[in-house]
């Protein structure tokens, strides 16, 4: 079993003609993804990458049964992107674009909430379900399938993350990079009763960082829920000065609001095991995972 993307799982790109969005698409690709369109405005009736191109969303669902979108496209045109694929009803976004404006994105969450689509991202590395599809940038080789699903808001920890998990043999179900910008489709929060739901999913890797209170909301949810699948999490941004960014626009420190510690103490009060290294997430996830 999986969380959200599987290898069913019908994928329309929109921006699937631009250098970023060509290359990702042939990554997918290889990796297995059933890349069933593109869609460009103004470049309907052709073909890229092997699939047609359209120049809507609504009218690529309608001719190729696509249910879920990869947005690559320009800052200035993502969250009109977004709003266009749930508009046409796809049950799943993916939305990888870096530099969203802010209240471009507060608009775009709010028409997604209003309709049946779950967004992931933007400002993320995407989704993969180990051996079956994936949706952005995770690399192909990182993961195997196995029994860890994976939640995180960094990019690069997710694959590092990723590919201690499968070399050390545990595998992982579904990796969600929620991306780290203030605003965002989907947070730990909504990822979370996912796994929970999920049967093939022993154990959960949180990976944080400093900034919001994202992880103290998901540390309040573990324990108010009952969730009973381990969980072990890494926060990382430790080292971070009070009031200045570091790398996500959302990980920013005011006050004590948003630093490692309180996000640390939180978790550790849910039950959660938190790591002070990538290998000790490793490490504390076979210690946790049944035999």
């Amino acid at each position: 079993m999986a969380i959200l993307i599987d290898g069913s799982t019908r994928v329309l790109v929109q921006g699937i003609t631009g250098r970023e969005g060509s290359f990702h698409t042939q990554q997918m690709q290889a990796y297995g993804t059933q890349v069933v369109a593109g869609v460009v405005p103004g470049r309907g009736g052709g073909e890229a990458l092997g699939v047609p191109v359209f120049d809507t969303v609504a009218d690529a669902a309608a001719a190729t049964g696509a249910d879920t979108a990869f947005t690559i496209v320009p800052p200035a045109f993502a969250a009109d992107a977004v709003m266009e694929a749930a508009a046409a009803g796809l049950r799943l976004g993916v939305c990888v674009t870096e530099g969203v404006p802010v209240l471009d994105m507060v608009r775009a969450t709010a028409f997604v909430e209003r309709t049946a689509m779950r967004l992931i991202g933007p400002n993320c590395p995407g989704v993969m379900t180990a051996g079956q599809s994936k949706i952005g940038f995770i690399p192909n080789h990182v993961g195997r399938s196995g029994r860890v699903g994976v939640v995180a808001r960094s990019g690069t920890l997710t694959y590092e993350v990723i590919q201690g998990l499968s070399d050390a043999g545990h595998g992982e179900t579904t990796a969600v990079g929620i991306g780290g910008d203030p605003v965002l489709g989907s947070t730990f929060l909504d990822i979370l009763p996912l796994f929970a739901a999920d049967a093939a999913t022993e154990a959960v890797v949180l990976v944080g960082e400093i900034g919001g209170s994202d992880e103290e909301r998901a540390a309040e949810w573990i324990r108010a829920s009952g969730f009973d699948k381990p969980v072990v999490a890494f926060i990382s941004g430790r080292t971070a000065p009070p009031g200045k960014r570091m790398g996500h626009a959302g990980a920013i420190i005011s006050g004590t609001t948003g630093s490692a510690q309180g996000k640390i103490d939180a978790l550790l009060t849910a039950g959660a095991s938190v790591a002070d290294t990538i290998e000790d997430v490793v490490r504390l996830v076979g210690d946790r995972l049944r035999p």
